[in-house]
């Protein structure tokens, strides 16, 4: 497995550490490939198609396409009925995937709930159901490996306290990234929905670690949709030397710098990947006149 590089980071005048998880891989990158560290070990001959669901343009809809392409399984992927265009003209993540071999199953947005259920339902032998955004216990031995990384940076560096922080869609990796150190406070903040509704989600895996913090942001976002703020975030984390995802990174970095009184020493920041969806995002915000290089 890929140890990835830590890197500093200076951002409005303050140091940072920052795990470059996004250079593992270019399509199995960041969490994704944490999250799915058990399958990329696993022989070929266990599985022979793999289910998932979720956005059309989600990244672990990418990762999971790219994994099956390297180990020769088929990759079906439920989804709400796609757009017109998207169909007609495919564009970023959804574009790679279905370069990659992905299967896309579209249902009606009122039938999706119970299309993944029968998913869930119906594996047999050789075919495994994967959650969306990979939110299972499966994902917790890559989790596990990333923390070891992340301790025996830690110590080599001599670092006395040290605070982890890492953005959350399902919250997966968070709740097993501070599962797994107990002696680092982890900051995280909920980009999809609400923290309360990031807590039910983490429940599912198990009791919340004490050492886990929710930071409120200080403006509430609709998942995946451009704002101004978040795009001239996006370009500040650039030009200070390191590419970010627009998704989750641009929210996490504004609810951390409005809450740096909960960082413990020093802050090392978990870069999660995801650089594959800013081409769909970036279109988005040239429609709105903000990024003219997507033009």
């Amino acid at each position: 497995m890929s140890i990835s590089e830590v890197s500093p980071f200076s951002f409005r005048g303050v140091s940072y550490y920052v795990k470059r998880d996004e250079l593992i891989h270019p399509l199995l990158s960041g969490n994704k490939y944490r999250k799915l560290y058990n399958l990329i070990q696993a022989n070929p001959e266990t599985y022979h198609t793999l289910i998932s669901h979720g956005g059309a343009q989600s990244n672990a809809m990418l990762a999971i396409a790219a994994l099956c392409q390297q180990k020769g399984w088929r990759f079906e992927y439920i989804c709400k009925t796609l757009p017109k265009h998207l169909k007609a003209t495919p564009m970023g993540n959804f574009k790679q995937a279905l370069a990659l071999g992905m299967q896309p199953i579209e249902v009606r947005h009122e039938a999706y709930d119970d299309a993944v259920i029968q998913a869930r339902l119906t594996q047999n032998e050789g075919v495994l159901f994967i959650p969306q955004g990979g939110a299972c216990p499966m994902a917790e031995a890559g989790i596990q490996k990333l923390a070891k990384e992340i301790i025996d940076w830690q110590q080599a560096q001599n670092v006395k306290q040290l605070t982890v922080a890492t953005p959350s869609g399902t919250g997966t990796t968070a709740f097993y990234l501070a599962k797994a150190l107990p002696n680092n406070r982890v900051l995280t903040t909920a980009v999809v929905g609400s923290n309360a509704y990031l807590k039910e989600q983490m429940q599912k895996l198990g009791e919340l670690p004490n050492n886990l913090v929710f930071l409120e942001p200080t403006q509430k976002y609709q998942f995946a949709q451009p704002y101004p703020e978040l795009f001239q975030i996006h370009q500040e984390l650039n030009q200070a030397g390191i590419c970010f995802d627009l998704i989750y990174a641009s929210p996490m970095w504004l609810t951390l710098l409005a809450n740096t009184q909960l960082i413990d020493g020093k802050l090392l920041y978990i870069h999660s990947g995801g650089l594959t969806g800013n081409a769909s995002m970036l279109e988005r915000y040239a429609h709105l006149g903000l990024d003219s290089s997507s033009r």
